[in-house]
């Protein structure tokens, strides 16, 4: 492997049990400084809505948050869905994000609601037509981002020239098809939905069109990663993703729950099965065996760049965690 592949994080400030919000956003920041101080490329945050546990609902005020206890790392959404909102206002804010943030924020952009069907209506009645119009939505983002803007009769402030990144995220064959038509970098879900990772990247690949945005296709992979000084302690660690996953199933909603030493007993097979699939893109380990899975991984997909998730209930774990995964990284690229 040739090329130096960048390593990102992506956050979804998930409460632990115990824990609470105001605690959750301290330790999003402690996460993020940590990460910037090693070296990472990248700290998104997505946009979930109606989740008692998830601390991102705001997300762009999050961003902003981040952007300003941090100093080199980007910030940005993964992410923003955009049929939730109007593409003016996403345009103001994240202009705004770029004016004090120079070449420092991404948007990311989504087409899910980020929460359940109620409380999508609840954002925007015409959530279902929005989200049919998403392909125009995102163009009419990048309009209102350009310079040529300038003579339309409505213009977005403080916007309009910025080159603030934006990025297709999807688990799907039609966000990869956007992205490739568009000219777009593409990120997939893997973290949650790794079914049609390869087959998305490879048509997007495939069906690329250069644009004034990239001259060739950019693709990044969303993995859950957890590790450890051992694979045991790993594994242990790992069991609070696999609650979590459980839960989502059950539509039980609760905070992130503690490890445990053994899952046998606490899902059925129908359970395990799902967990299982949609945990399958999970790198779960010590140093030493993740880097030889990691780079399995790269060079499978071909993959420009990894971004990881790593839902673990103590704080000083999870700091470990990442910093176990720059390190991975670090040899994997040979540095």
């Amino acid at each position: 492997m040739s090329k130096n592949i960048p390593i990102s994080i992506l956050e979804l400030a998930i409460v632990s049990k115990g824990s609470d919000t105001s605690e959750t956003l301290q330790k999003t920041k402690e996460i993020a400084q940590t990460a910037d101080a090693l070296g990472y490329n990248r700290f998104w945050l997505a946009e979930h809505h109606n989740m008692a546990h998830v601390a991102s609902t705001a997300t762009v005020v999050l961003i902003g948050y981040i952007a300003g206890e941090t100093k080199n790392i980007r910030v940005g959404s993964g992410g923003i869905m955009l049929p939730n909102h109007s593409p003016l206002i996403i345009a103001e804010q994240f202009g705004t994000l770029e004016t004090l943030y120079p070449k420092r924020i991404d948007l990311g952009l989504g087409r899910a609601p980020g929460t359940d069907g109620l409380t999508a209506q609840a954002i925007r009645k015409d959530f279902y037509e929005e989200s049919q119009q998403f392909p125009k939505n995102v163009a009419a983002l990048q309009t209102y981002f350009s310079e040529e803007n300038s003579t339309s009769a409505v213009r977005a402030f403080p916007a309009e020239g910025l080159r603030v990144p934006i990025w297709i995220l999807g688990s799907s064959m039609d966000s990869a098809a956007l992205a490739a038509a568009y000219g777009l970098p593409y990120a997939f879900a893997g973290h949650f939905a790794p079914k049609l990772m390869i087959q998305a990247f490879e048509f997007y690949r495939e069906n690329f069109e250069p644009s004034e945005y990239l001259s060739e296709p950019k693709t990044m992979a969303c993995v859950n990663l957890i590790a450890a000084d051992t694979k045991e302690e790993a594994e242990v660690l790992s069991t609070s993703l696999y609650r979590m996953f459980l839960n989502l199933i059950q539509n039980n909603r609760q905070p992130l729950q503690p490890p445990v030493a053994s899952l046998n007993g606490l899902m059925n097979e129908t359970e395990r099965f799902h967990v299982n699939q949609m945990t399958a893109c999970s790198f779960i380990g010590d140093k030493q065996s993740l880097v030889k899975e990691l780079k399995k991984f790269i060079d499978f997909t071909q993959i420009d760049e990894v971004m990881i998730t790593s839902p673990i209930y103590n704080h000083a774990d999870k700091l470990k965690s990442i910093k176990i995964g720059k390190e991975v990284m670090d040899e994997i690229n040979g540095i």
